[in-house]
């Protein structure tokens, strides 16, 4: 097939929309639904970070897409009994890549509500049983076994989007787009991102152990695939906080950070104890969860709405008990897509818990931003590469 007709573009006004090669087969097949424009951005956009995140890494990778950028990207690693929990894991022993999936999704479950998933290895039953029990768009892997497309088929009446892409396609050297009716061209970005990379450390620690290099390849695929200007936190194996699409670089060190606090206190023994009403629906759950956490639940509380949700009236998450929780993150590393030209996203990147760094460097004032991460004893690469998606 070179050709595949779409319902309509980005919005319903812009009509007609396709995907077509202009030489050969695509290299993929809807099994089910009919995924739209946006869906195909996604699901292509992910498919590139899980394929080059499984060969950086020797393991299953998987990423949960919103908007053309990652809201969640995790390599299969075994999930631990609070990440069973905090995830919505089911019972049992596990695949890697659903264990995969698992972790991209719980990395941020609001963002990640109706997301594009995308799995570097074959779509299982345990992946598809998660999937289904998810609000989510659809799926793009590089095969699925008969039990999972079966179970992906139920889906959304049946309407669930469903693609397989041939893993061993190439895309064309040269890349080319249309803006206001002009066409741009530039060099497919293959740039491959591996560990001699993070070879050049400035600072004065210097110590990386083997699953911080992981973290820090994690953090740099996932920043090639997010929208600029972004910055990425990485914990074992997994983003925590991604802060995509920002003018300024300290904004998406702000952003992503608070994202990966959010993420941290959702480990918090009393969110941990919340006992919900029986048959909550997973995303009223996590909206539940998400507004316990921030500073409005007392107002809502004070409405009397809780009797809704909780079975029992939760004690409050004090402002002190939050402070004193996020003190103790550690062990945190974060990427950015682009230098960080001050000292500021040091300073912010060390009170979400980070511990190393990654980044190109090249900032007129890379010495001030040696000389912030040295303080706190932070182990920071440059990379001497940019990796700006537009």
């Amino acid at each position: 097939m070179t050709e595949l007709e779409l319902k309509y573009g980005c919005n319903p006004n812009q009509k007609p929309a396709r995907i077509f090669m202009e030489q050969g087969e695509l290299p993929l097949t809807v099994l089910n639904g009919r995924p739209g424009y946006i869906n195909f951005m996604d699901a292509l956009n992910s498919w590139q970070l899980v394929k080059a995140l499984k060969k950086a890494t020797g393991l299953s990778a998987a990423a949960s897409f919103k908007h053309v950028s990652p809201a969640g990207a995790a390599l299969g690693l075994p999930l631990t009994e609070v990440e069973r929990k905090i995830f919505m894991a089911p019972e049992g022993e596990l695949s890697p890549i659903a264990c995969a999936y698992i972790r991209a999704r719980g990395a941020d479950r609001l963002c990640s509500f109706g997301d594009w998933a995308a799995l570097s290895d074959e779509c299982d039953a345990d992946t598809a049983r998660f999937l289904a029990e998810e609000v989510s768009d659809g799926v793009i892997a590089p095969s699925y076994t008969p039990e999972a497309l079966e179970i992906l088929k139920t889906k959304r009446k049946g309407g669930y989007n469903v693609i397989a892409i041939d893993p061993t396609y190439t895309p064309a050297p040269l890349e080319r787009r249309n803006i206001f009716g002009i066409t741009f061209e530039q060099g497919y970005n293959d740039l491959e991102i591996t560990e001699d990379m993070l070879q050049n450390i400035v600072t004065e620690q210097k110590e990386l152990p083997q699953q911080v290099k992981h973290d820090m390849l994690l953090a740099l695929i996932t920043l090639k695939y997010t929208q600029s200007n972004s910055v990425c936190y990485v914990k074992n194996g997994m983003t925590v906080g991604v802060g995509a699409g920002q003018q300024s670089r300290i904004h998406c060190t702000r952003l992503a950070g608070d994202k990966a606090n959010i993420w941290w206190l959702r480990q918090h023994p009393k969110v941990l104890g919340l006992q919900f009403v029986d048959g909550i629906r997973r995303p009223n759950r996590d909206n539940a969860i998400d507004l316990y956490i921030s500073d409005e639940y007392e107002d809502v509380l004070a409405d009397g709405v809780w009797q809704d949700i909780f079975k029992v009236k939760p004690e409050i998450l004090t402002a002190e008990e939050k402070t004193a929780w996020i003190a103790q993150m550690s062990g945190l590393t974060v990427g950015s897509d682009a230098f960080f030209p001050f000292g500021d996203n040091v300073e912010r990147a060390r009170k979400s818990g980070v511990q190393y760094i990654v980044q190109p460097g090249g900032s007129i004032r890379d010495d001030q931003v040696i000389e912030t991460a040295n303080k706190y004893g932070i182990v920071m690469s440059f990379t001497g590469v940019r990796l700006f998606h537009h």
